[in-house]
């Protein structure tokens, strides 16, 4: 096997690495952030991609995604690889964050006295008996309009911090294709 260990890694080598990674946790968001700074476009292009990923990622619709990312960063023009990698921003740690954070916002946009809360055995009854109408008000609305302002504040912060990043990385690149083009010339 080409990429077999020389030595098979010990019981509790593997134990380890699984609750803590020989590379770290951010190994792999440092790949993604620089996949994205790699990419041949504009740094408006590529940060209109990273905010349509990163609002549509603060959206309840946790199928939908990468569809609604894909979408509007076509409909602004911005870069659609950028956009389906921004998606990952929600993931199985960050979903019951922005769901959580989604519906506070909600609640407190349509105020306190809109509906009586719902207890986690109302909501289960309901979904599995398909009542989505008795659950419009008391949960999905207050869901999907405080969802809203949170993707559009994460739009705007992830577009603005992609946007110089982008700038920054690109304009760092061809300085350095430049020296590097001076130095084969001069030799």
């Amino acid at each position: 096997m080409v990429f077999k260990r020389r030595q098979p890694a010990s019981f509790s080598a593997r134990l380890r690495e699984l609750v803590w990674p020989r590379k770290g946790f951010t190994r792999g968001l440092r790949y993604l952030a620089l996949r994205i700074l790699r990419l041949s476009s504009s740094p408006h292009s590529i940060a209109m991609g990273v905010a349509a990923g990163a609002a549509s990622s603060a959206t309840p619709f946790v199928g939908f995604h990468i569809l609604l990312a894909l979408a509007a960063a076509y409909l602004f023009s911005g870069n659609l690889i950028a956009a389906g990698i921004a998606t990952t921003l929600a993931n199985p740690l960050t979903i019951p964050v922005i769901l959580a954070s989604s519906y506070e916002i909600g609640t407190a946009i349509l105020g306190s006295g809109a509906h009586a809360p719902l207890d986690g055995e109302d909501m289960l009854h309901m979904l599995t008996h398909l009542q989505l109408a008795e659950l419009w008000g008391p949960v999905l609305k207050p869901l999907l309009l405080g969802s809203l302002p949170l993707a559009a504040g994460s739009a705007v912060v992830f577009y603005i911090g992609s946007f110089y990043a982008a700038r920054l990385f690109q304009s760092r690149r061809v300085s350095r294709l430049a020296e590097k083009l001076k130095a084969s010339q001069a030799a």
